[in-house]
């Protein structure tokens, strides 16, 4: 018995050793961008430890990076981020070029498909998860993007946030990590720019106060969707419940202010900007309100 006892500790070992070698070479050819080395070595991975949660992850940074293309367009307009004016012989501008990356959409499904049979396997590895919704928002599928998030949202009430990491590494801190995460997806929604993402905004915000009613920064993120909507009074509402959780969130109460303002209650929006002169720390955000509270008076 002790023999077979060893015998399988033995083949354990073996076969950690193993995956952490492809491991560590498959990143080898990621930093050199060999990406023939990098298919050969994740083949002889899946011939040897097929289950590897690794090797799903190493797939899905294969096909990501496979995916992406840099393209060279010519446009008439300036374009949003880096660009070379080009101008005519009266020195004019005469256009733009400008560089941006497209995704080949069927070898970035390969890889999604990979990280999706991972994610099966390994449902507590958020790191999975998040490398998926890393992807989705850099290729723009905004709804796939907003699902997936929502997904791991309902998923953190089953494993009551218990997550693990690269390596099945636990992460101990696994409900404030997944917030502030998803805090940051928030932030890449309204940094589009795009009024039709508010509603993917409100789909999240709703989803997490579900199971974290307390959480200030999902009662603020859904009132601004309503804010920038014209809806002044729904907007109000989600920060006068963040404002009863904590009195002196100074950011809360300079967002009530201004919904106030916007809503054309001069009284009230008074009343909370006197409330951020009080509380807040922000010399800056002290000498905004002062400034509002005048133009109101």
């Amino acid at each position: 018995m002790k023999q077979l006892i060893a015998l399988v500790i033995f083949l354990a070992l073996t076969s950690l050793c193993s995956a952490q070698t492809f491991q560590a070479d498959f990143n080898r050819y990621c930093q050199e961008n060999d990406t023939l080395k990098q298919r050969e070595t994740l083949l002889k991975w899946e011939k040897a430890t097929p289950k590897d949660p690794e090797l799903f992850t190493g797939y899905f940074n294969y096909y990501f990076l496979k995916s992406r293309e840099e393209v060279i367009s010519l446009t008439a307009t300036q374009p949003k981020g880096e660009s070379l004016v080009l101008s005519d012989n009266t020195n004019k501008s005469a256009g733009y070029m400008a560089s941006e990356v497209v995704f080949n959409n069927s070898t970035l499904k390969k890889g999604l498909e990979k990280i999706d049979e991972g994610i099966k396997l390994y449902p507590d590895r958020l790191d999975m998860r998040f490398g998926k919704i890393y992807a989705l928002g850099q290729a723009g599928d905004w709804q796939s993007f907003t699902d997936e998030i929502v997904t791991a949202i309902q998923y953190s009430k089953a494993n009551q946030n218990q997550w693990t990491w690269t390596n099945n590494e636990k992460r101990p801190d696994g409900k404030d990590f997944l917030l502030s995460s998803l805090q940051n997806y928030q932030l890449q929604l309204y940094n589009t720019g795009d009024d039709e993402l508010l509603k993917n905004m409100r789909t999240i915000a709703t989803e997490i106060l579900k199971l974290y009613p307390d959480h200030i920064e999902s009662l603020s993120n859904l009132s601004i969707t309503y804010l920038l909507t014209g809806e002044y009074d729904k907007g109000i509402a989600p920060l006068l419940q963040a404002e009863k959780l904590n009195p002196k969130d100074a950011i809360v109460l300079a967002n009530i202010a201004q919904g106030y303002r916007l809503k054309g209650d001069k009284k009230n929006a008074i009343e909370y900007y006197e409330k951020v002169i009080r509380f807040a720390d922000d010399a800056e955000m002290i000498s905004v309100a002062k400034r509002h509270i005048e133009k109101l008076k």
